[in-house]
């Protein structure tokens, strides 16, 4: 079975909209072929764009890559400073790309720590794609789902002491529309590669009721049939949120 006889264009609650990946495996795949962690990462690079375009040709409405937590300062220097390089060599290489393909290039995370070229470049490919319809790619770097809820909060606190919301005013629906994320519909299905179990301060409110969808493969081998697979996977499962299976069968409840 190839990954296009897979069809993810179901009914809205059969084909998932917002599709969230952890991107993880880049240096163990190197390290498994005796190559430098450098070289995982560079083909790590490859597999975005093999699932950015099945994405855009598949109708899935946003992508969200968790391409650099607010924990990864701590790994080696030298490994982050690779990072920083090759995203903004990506980043220079694709947008163009990007835009020629109709996708919008939207980043989540606390820029401040980047250099102020890198935050630049960041804009720019916003600002050129923004108009763009085919899919909404959403890179996270600097992220980390903690801070996500925190700045949230921090808005709404500033709110609350200006008067302009009352404390009978704070419901989910309003924290929400805070996050960074505020303008993307909640992830349905959430992948991590690499053979780890655990989401890692990834969307932490978001994905209160997102398919988790958990895979052995290192990120640069995960390919189109792989996320096929991960797609026929979520469609088979039953998204109940909090109702009976009898309800969601005779839809008699929106979800």
């Amino acid at each position: 079975m190839s990954a296009d006889d897979i069809d993810p264009s179901g009914s809205k609650n059969d084909n998932p909209r917002h599709i969230a990946i952890i991107m993880d495996g880049n240096g163990r795949w190197a390290q498994k072929r005796f190559m430098p962690r450098a070289i995982g990462h560079q083909a790590g690079v490859k597999a975005v764009r093999k699932i950015v375009e099945y994405c855009a040709t598949h109708n899935i409405e946003v992508l969200t890559l968790f391409a650099f937590s607010s924990e990864n300062w701590r790994r080696p220097q030298d490994e982050v400073s690779l990072l920083m390089d090759l995203f903004m060599a990506t980043l220079g290489r694709e947008i163009s790309k990007l835009q020629r393909n109709d996708i919008r290039l939207k980043f989540i995370g606390d820029r401040s720590l980047f250099s102020e070229r890198l935050q630049e470049k960041m804009t720019e490919g916003e600002a050129v794609t923004k108009d763009n319809t085919a899919l909404t790619l959403v890179i996270a770097v600097n992220y980390g789902g903690r801070w996500d809820m925190c700045q949230a909060f921090q808005q709404v606190a500033t709110q609350l002491a200006t008067g302009a919301l009352a404390i009978e005013d704070i419901n989910p629906q309003l924290v929400s529309q805070y996050l960074t994320t505020a303008d993307l519909p909640e992830p349905d299905l959430f992948i991590r590669t690499g053979g780890e179990q655990r989401i890692s301060n990834y969307l932490l409110w978001q994905l209160a009721y997102t398919e988790l969808y958990f895979t052995p493969t290192l990120w640069p081998d995960f390919d189109q049939h792989s996320l096929a697979e991960a797609i026929k996977s979520f469609k088979m499962r039953e998204r109940r949120f909090g109702h009976t299976s009898e309800q969601v069968r005779n839809k008699s409840v929106t979800l």
